[in-house]
C-alpha cells in the first residue's frame, strides 16, 4: 500500500473512532438493563452501522476499512473490539461475529460472493457465525438445483436479528461444508431452553432448518476448510480483544464504585486495585503483541497458532483473577443484580468459556519449549 493511501485508511479509522464514542457510550450506559430483560441491544446495534461500523469490515478495496479483514489493520481491529467489548460484552460478540462470518467469506468465497457480501456490509446487514450443532446436527442434500437444509445450529449469537450468516453443515458425504445464508428464508428461531448465565442480551437462540432450500451458491469454500489452521486457532485473539475490553470496564467499574464510597484508601484494596490495573494494562499488552502476528499467520503457522493461544489464556487468567479481586474488593455489592460489576463478572465468565484451554496452553507450551532459538517467548 502506498503511503498515501496507507495515511487516509488510518484517517479514516480515526474518523470511524470519533464517531462510534457516543453510541459506545450509550451502550455502556444500557447494557445493564439490557442484560436484565435479555432484550437485544438494537438501538446500539443501530448507532455502530449508522457511525460505519459494519460497513468498515469490508476490505479497503471493496469500499470498507478493512477491519478484522486485512492485515494491516490489525491494531484498528484490537482497538475496535477492546472498544466495544468495554462498552458491552454482549455488544462485542455480536461484533465478533460479524467481523468472523465476514472474514471467511473474504478468505473462502468466490469473487461474487465476496463482492455480495461487501455491498451487504455496506448497506448495514449484520452478519453472524453459527458453527455450534444442536441435537438434530444441521445437514443437507443436493436438489435439482438447490441445496435444502434440515437439523439445527445452537448458540446463535443474533438469532433473529443477523441477516446474513456463515453456517457449517454435514455434506452428503459426512464432510463439513461452511454456507454462506441469506436468512429469513425459512428457518426457525427459538429461544434456548436454559438461559445462558452472561452476555444474556447478545441473541442466543437455536435456529432451526426444516426443509429449507438455498440455491447451490450459498455453498462457501471447500469442504473441512473451516477447521483449516492456522486462520481456525489464530482467530481466537479476537474473542480475546473483546475479553480484554470487558476486563478494562471491569476494573474501571469496581474502581469508581469504590472511590465513590470512600473505601480506596484502605491498604487491602489499594493492593487490589493495583492487581486490577495490572491486569488491565496486562491483556492490553498481550492484544498489542499478537494481533499483527495473528493477522499474518502464513508467515509463520505454528508460532502464530502458539501466540494466539498463549495471549489467550494469558487474557483469560487475568480476567478469571479480576473478577475475583472484584468481588473482594466490593463484597456482595458485586452480586446484586444491576451492578454493572456483577453483570459484567457474568458476561466474561459465560465468554471466556472457548473450547479446549487446556490443550491450547499445552501446544503452546510444546511449540515455544522446541522452538526458543528462532522463535521465542514472545
Amino acid at each position: 500500500m502506498r503511503r498515501d493511501a496507507a495515511d487516509n485508511a488510518e484517517e479514516a479509522i480515526a474518523a470511524l473512532m470519533a464517531r462510534i464514542a457516543p453510541s459506545i457510550d450509550a451502550a455502556r450506559a444500557r447494557a445493564t438493563s439490557l442484560d436484565q430483560t435479555g432484550s437485544f441491544p438494537t438501538d446500539d446495534l443501530a448507532a455502530l452501522t449508522e457511525a460505519g461500523a459494519l460497513a468498515a469490515v469490508a476490505p479497503t478495496l471493496m469500499g470498507g476499512l478493512g477491519i478484522g479483514t486485512e492485515p494491516p489493520r490489525a491494531a484498528a481491529t484490537a482497538a475496535m473490539l477492546h472498544l466495544i467489548g468495554g462498552a458491552s460484552v454482549a455488544l462485542g460478540r455480536i461484533y465478533e461475529g460479524h467481523i468472523n462470518a465476514i472474514r471467511l467469506v473474504m478468505l473462502h468465497g468466490t469473487a461474487q460472493q465476496r463482492q455480495d457480501t461487501a455491498e451487504a456490509a455496506r448497506a448495514g446487514h449484520l452478519h453472524a457465525l453459527w458453527v455450534t450443532d444442536g441435537a438434530d446436527a444441521l445437514a443437507y442434500a443436493r436438489g435439482s438445483n438447490d441445496i435444502i437444509l434440515r437439523g439445527e445450529k445452537q448458540f446463535c449469537s443474533a438469532a433473529g436479528h443477523a441477516t446474513r450468516a456463515v453456517v457449517t453443515a454435514a455434506r452428503p458425504d459426512g464432510k463439513s461444508q461452511m454456507l454462506l445464508l441469506q436468512l429469513g428464508n425459512g428457518e426457525v428461531v427459538e429461544k434456548l431452553a436454559v438461559h445462558l448465565q452472561g452476555v444474556r442480551s447478545a441473541g442466543t437462540g437455536r435456529v432451526r432448518f426444516d426443509e429449507v432450500r438455498h440455491k447451490t451458491h450459498a455453498l462457501l469454500g471447500d469442504p473441512d476448510v473451516y477447521l483449516q489452521e492456522p486462520e481456525f486457532s489464530a482467530g481466537a485473539w479476537r474473542a480475546s480483544a473483546v475479553t480484554a475490553g470487558g476486563l478494562s470496564a471491569l476494573v474501571e467499574a469496581t474502581r469508581a464504585e469504590l472511590t465513590a464510597r470512600g473505601r480506596d484508601g484502605a491498604p487491602e484494596q489499594r493492593e487490589r486495585l493495583g492487581r486490577l490495573f495490572i491486569n488491565a494494562q496486562a491483556a492490553r499488552l498481550w492484544l498489542l503483541h499478537v494481533a499483527p502476528i495473528a493477522e499474518y499467520p502464513d508467515q509463520a503457522p505454528d508460532h502464530a497458532t502458539a501466540s494466539v493461544n498463549l495471549a489467550r489464556i494469558a487474557i483469560e487468567a487475568a480476567c478469571l483473577q479480576s473478577i475475583q479481586l472484584a468481588q473482594r474488593c466490593l463484597g456482595l455489592s458485586a452480586f446484586l443484580a444491576g451492578n454493572p460489576v456483577e453483570r459484567i463478572c457474568r458476561d466474561l465468565a459465560t465468554y471466556l468459556r472457548q473450547p479446549a484451554p487446556d490443550e491450547a496452553l499445552a501446544g503452546a507450551a510444546r511449540h515455544f519449549t522446541a522452538n526458543a532459538p528462532g522463535h521465542g517467548l514472545p
